[in-house]
């Protein structure tokens, strides 16, 4: 049996032109300068992390603040459109079939990936299901990764960590784990950095059996 952590955004489902954009939107309505890394440097932070990071180049605060403002974009599109990527379906129910254990670890919190997961019919495959909320820290922050490996009672060599994003997949090689990069087009400019730090790179879910 192994065990599979999987993030969300742009790693089971095709959400982060959305996000990317919603980030993009809410910088440029109050006219606040960034540059072209914004949403690499963001996406692994979670809401609460962005935020802060929003704030910290000029944006109004507080936090708390910006977390709605990011919620009501997101919130409408992964109720109703946001897909999953490609093969996620099958490949997940043959995982489980295989009997690996399978979780989530997303910078998103509980009420816009839930949702999302539960109208594409994969809620229920999953064997926990983590924002970075319930860690009180980001995926950029190595120990995350070794929190995760204690409550799977799991050493985290035994883990194999999937995502989408460099620094994300960076930070949890550098925390001892197996990680398995994804293919976005968000992330595709990264592709030969990402191949460097992985184990792995996919194109397709399927590659994972």
């Amino acid at each position: 049996m192994k065990n599979f952590i999987f993030d969300f955004d742009g790693t089971l489902v095709d959400s982060m032109p959305v996000f990317g954009q919603a980030v993009k939107d809410i910088m440029d309505e109050s006219d606040v300068a960034y540059g072209t890394d914004l949403i690499k440097t963001v996406t692994p932070l979670g809401y609460n992390g962005c935020a802060e990071h929003l704030i910290s180049l000029g944006l109004e605060g507080p936090c708390d603040r910006v977390v709605a403002l990011m919620n009501a974009k997101m919130q409408t599109a992964y109720e109703t459109t946001i897909p999953e990527k490609p093969t996620v379906r099958e490949t997940l129910l043959e995982l489980k079939r295989r009997g690996h254990c399978l979780n989530v670890l997303t910078a998103s919190p509980h009420s816009i990936f839930e949702p999302c997961l539960k109208r594409l019919g994969i809620l229920d495959l999953f064997d926990n299901l983590w924002s970075c909320d319930d860690f009180g820290t980001t995926k950029a922050d190595p120990e995350i990764y070794r929190m995760a490996a204690r409550r799977l009672s799991t050493d985290v060599g035994e883990i194999v960590f999937v995502d989408d994003n460099l620094g994300a997949c960076t930070t949890a090689r550098s925390a001892g784990v197996a990680v398995m990069a994804v293919y976005d087009e968000s992330s595709k400019e990264y592709e030969s950095e990402m191949r460097a730090v992985c184990d792995g790179y996919i194109y397709s879910f399927g590659e994972l059996l």
